[in-house]
């Protein structure tokens, strides 16, 4: 059993890694398209934002450079940057509104 697992850990490649990028950046635009939750919209933008880097990281990783690592880390800091500004606008927002669902506010409406 331990072979197998070991074996298994040698054989993982790039592909798995740029089918991986392209599963999560693909629930994000899904949840993204099908959900109005303003919390989990932003839970979908993470997604496709690590879905991105995780693909990033791999070209990187396979072309022997360090740009595309250096980019991700820029990524995810201003990722960190948006969710943070972005729930912030959303405390703000169910302050006057009780709901967070996105369809239901009108907030930029006189």
């Amino acid at each position: 059993m331990a072979e197998l697992i070991a074996d298994t850990i040698v054989n993982i490649g790039p592909n798995h890694y740029l089918l991986l990028g392209a599963v999560l950046f693909s629930i994000g635009v899904v949840g993204f398209l099908v959900r109005s939750n303003i919390i989990v919209l932003l839970m979908c933008i993470e997604l496709m934002i690590n879905g991105a880097g995780v693909v990033f990281v791999t070209f990187c990783r396979q072309l022997g450079t360090l740009e595309g690592q250096i980019f991700v880390l820029f990524v995810m800091v201003i990722a960190a940057v948006e969710i943070a500004v972005g729930l912030s606008i959303v405390v703000l927002i169910f302050r006057n509104k009780p709901t967070l669902d996105a369809d239901k506010m009108e907030v930029l409406k006189w």
